[in-house]
């Protein structure tokens, strides 16, 4: 699949058209290097993960009480054992059990041979015989109650995390179970961000008549380093086509992905396109969406063969963040070695008519809430303006209205992605 299939001009492509050229032309993942655990939660595995030992590594007592070597006869509701030692977490007790006989155990430590009940304290009788224990209800005793079996959680040799599982707290602790200290993961990856335009300006600085505040980078900065990225912050650059085809270039060196935001319409001053045509190759799309129609992307040549992709990203601040979320963030989570990602979706029904049009897809922005019996209801934020950067804010979700919708009525079914690590 080439860039030249799609050209402004032509009909626009769909969602899902577009979803699938750029993962065609996304690049293999990154190298990769091994890092402490410590410092691993938010990468991505580059290699299976095995455990190489059971977990649990002992059959061990789930409570506090004793482990029971359990008796040939059991007694109907008087059931007496032999108290033969003490068994703590740590410890091991180098002898076997007979039946009948038992240890006091904590929880979490090995049962001794032979033993394979553990009876919980609160069912304790002391009888005033030394080392002799009462069973209180010995019908209510189970054979092989309240005992982890070895590898009952994870077994030796088994796989448990699979290349390209990103790490979260959750995984981060299974490893350290498995006594692992370093793990191999995919290395940051690099990208490069920058605005373009005469009328933008640096939050800080005086703001002109005709001006406006850069929004962009920075909502694209937090949408990255959410996702794991290392940013490299270019600034803003001005409507100028040599100052804009050197950054490009210089990006290009320094990054695995460009990206910027405005300047990739058919506007007078809209330089992106020849910079980036005398660098490699581009294709300006039109996408039938809300909001975010116009997106760039494009190839910067490098030596060696090297492609490095850029993004082109609409001026206005929701489209920004919409198109990221759609397009960017898969080419990115596959160039991590995340290639199985999808982002979530759930169905909930609409607390009002929304609006839509058939042969587009539109992303509202949308509050979800559950009621009572546990159904999801989603309500937008009110107005969709494509620069009401606000209605981000208030959201927790986009309300995705497929092309072949014309609208939605009050009740009926809809698809929602709730915000997650990244919103």
């Amino acid at each position: 699949m080439t860039l030249s299939c799609f050209e402004l001009g032509e009909r626009m492509l769909s969602v899902d058209e577009t979803l699938e050229a750029l993962s065609a032309m996304t690049p293999p993942p990154v190298a990769t290097h091994r890092v402490s655990l410590a410092s691993a939660c938010g990468g991505v595995l580059a290699v299976d993960v095995v455990s190489p030992i059971d977990v649990p590594q002992n059959t061990n007592a789930a409570m506090d009480g004793i482990a029971l070597a359990w008796p040939d006869d059991v007694p109907g509701n008087d059931l007496r054992v032999d108290v033969v030692g003490d068994v703590l977490a740590g410890m091991r007790l180098p002898t076997s059990l007979a039946p009948g006989e038992a240890v006091r155990i904590t929880t979490g430590a090995p049962l001794p041979a032979g033993a394979d009940t553990v009876v919980m304290s609160e069912q304790l009788v002391d009888i005033g015989i030394p080392d002799r224990i009462r069973v209180e209800h010995p019908e209510r005793v189970q054979r092989g109650q309240n005992v982890r079996q070895a590898g009952e959680d994870i077994a030796r040799g088994q796989r448990v995390l699979g290349a390209g599982k990103r790490l979260r707290p959750q995984h981060m602790g299974l490893l350290a179970s498995l006594g692992y200290a370093e793990v191999e993961v995919f290395r940051p990856l690099r990208v490069a961000v920058f605005s373009t335009g005469d009328e933008v300006t640096a939050p800080g600085e005086a703001l002109p008549p005709a001006g406006i505040y850069d929004t962009n980078r920075f909502s694209l900065q937090g949408l990255l380093s959410r996702l794991g990225c290392e940013v490299i912050d270019l600034g803003i650059l001005q409507d100028d086509l040599d100052s804009i085809r050197a950054s490009l270039a210089t990006a290009a060196r320094e990054a695995d992905v460009v990206v910027t935001s405005g300047g990739v319409s058919v506007g007078q001053a809209d330089w992106v396109k020849p910079a980036l045509t005398a660098l490699g190759e581009l294709g300006l799309w039109r996408i039938a969406m809300r909001p975010g129609r116009p997106l760039a992307f494009g190839l910067i040549h490098q030596t060696g063969g090297v492609m490095v992709p850029f993004f082109g990203l609409p001026g206005n601040p929701v489209a920004v963040m919409v198109t990221f979320l759609q397009f960017v963030q898969p080419m990115l989570r596959r160039m991590q070695g995340e290639h199985d990602w999808q982002p979530s979706r759930l169905t909930a029904l609409a607390a009002e008519p929304l609006k839509s049009r058939e042969e587009r897809v539109d992303f509202h922005r949308g509050i979800y809430t559950g009621d009572d019996a546990g159904q999801l209801w989603v309500r937008t934020t009110g107005r969709q303006g494509s620069g009401i950067l606000s209605s981000m804010v208030v959201a927790n979700c986009l309300i995705e209205i497929g092309d072949g919708c014309a609208a939605v009525e009050a009740g009926a079914p809809v698809t929602i992605q709730p915000f997650g690590d990244l919103t």
